[in-house]
């Protein structure tokens, strides 16, 4: 029986895994988690001016080939990423691997995904489909539900790592819900505990915003686990790019932004998203934005004047940051640490 996986992304693997084991009779093999390898087998077979998603991505796939996969699944759309499961798929193959490629644009329904997944040798359960594809569906909003409030309370926690713990815990029961009332009643216990985690006060609070290319903000390997590192200096952080807003809210909102923004065509990607954000933080009074993109990101380099421009009209402060393989861990931090002072002394 032929055996199915998926490139590496952040936590939602969990959904993912949940899905494809409850409703496939295929055997899944879980990606590994993205490290040092992984960026430079990716980045050794992926041309060079690409960008940054295409070879983290084409890392985990040659990983899982490695570990015996023979179809993998991949997701894209929105811009020219849309279009990369055809390059990858013709190195993987000019590298000697069998296999087959499923690639799900931008998400698609359950009516199409089950047609697709026809035309290939994967065998669906008779049973559960739509109970399953529902129950994955509250398991990615629940989580970044929960990952909201994380961002914006982790700062304030008496013991470190008591957040990072609790989520884990909450992952691991997530992974064995029978059903969605009974993921329901997992959210909202682990919610509860979060809520009750203890909290140091502080009469000083600083907010900054976090905005960008979609892959390089979830995966946290991609930015340097930037979101940790701003809640260790204190910082609550807000992002707005998720699964939940990418596959349910991200449609009906820009449609929104171009009937009331003064941006009348789409932009590709989410730049048109990552500048109507901007006005939002900067309404909301946020201390400071910072906008993270991978490499030759055509979209975002577009939007990157408007935002720049739009955060000085509110004396808003942006930093930049284009992420890849050869980005340097202390610049970036030296990067990071310098703007979080300025920040602090800006509060004061």
């Amino acid at each position: 029986m032929n055996k199915i996986s998926y490139p590496q992304l952040g936590s939602y693997g969990v959904p993912i895994y949940y899905l494809l084991t409850h409703v496939l009779r295929n055997e899944i093999i879980k990606p590994k988690e993205i490290t040092k390898k992984t960026m430079e087998l990716g980045s050794k077979y992926s041309p060079d001016f690409v960008c940054t998603p295409f070879k983290y991505t084409l890392g985990t796939m040659i990983e899982s080939l490695d570990m015996g996969a023979d179809i993998l699944i991949q997701m894209g759309g929105g811009c020219r990423y849309g279009y990369y499961h055809e390059l990858q798929e013709q190195i993987l193959k000019d590298l000697g691997y069998h296999f087959q490629l499923i690639n799900l644009i931008n998400g698609g329904n359950h009516i199409s995904i089950r047609k697709l997944f026809k035309e290939y040798p994967i065998e669906l359960k008779k049973r559960g489909f739509l109970k399953y594809l529902y129950t994955t569906k509250k398991m990615v909003i629940y989580m970044d539900k929960i990952d909201h409030y994380i961002r914006s309370h982790r700062c304030y926690e008496k013991e470190k790592g008591a957040f990072n713990k609790l989520r884990e815990e909450m992952l691991l029961k997530m992974s064995e819900a029978k059903g969605p009332i009974h993921l329901y009643h997992i959210y909202k216990t682990y919610l509860k505990r979060m809520k009750n985690v203890p909290l140091r006060e502080t009469t000083k609070r600083i907010r900054v915003g976090l905005i960008g290319e979609l892959y390089t903000l979830m995966e946290p390997k991609a930015n340097e686990e930037i979101e940790e590192l701003l809640n260790s200096y204190g910082f609550e952080v807000k992002r707005y790019t998720d699964v939940t807003y990418l596959l349910f809210q991200k449609k009906r909102k820009v449609k929104q932004y171009l009937k009331n923004f003064f941006i009348k065509y789409r932009m590709g990607a989410d730049a048109l998203d990552n500048i109507h954000h901007t006005k939002e933080l900067c309404e909301d009074e946020y201390d400071g934005i910072i906008h993270i993109k991978s490499s030759f990101c055509t979209p975002e380099i577009a939007a990157m004047p408007i935002i720049e421009s739009t955060a000085q009209q509110y004396g808003v402060p942006v930093l930049f940051f284009s992420m890849d393989m050869n980005t340097s861990e202390t610049g970036f931090l030296t990067r990071i640490e310098a703007f979080c002072d300025m920040l602090e002394m800006r509060k004061q």
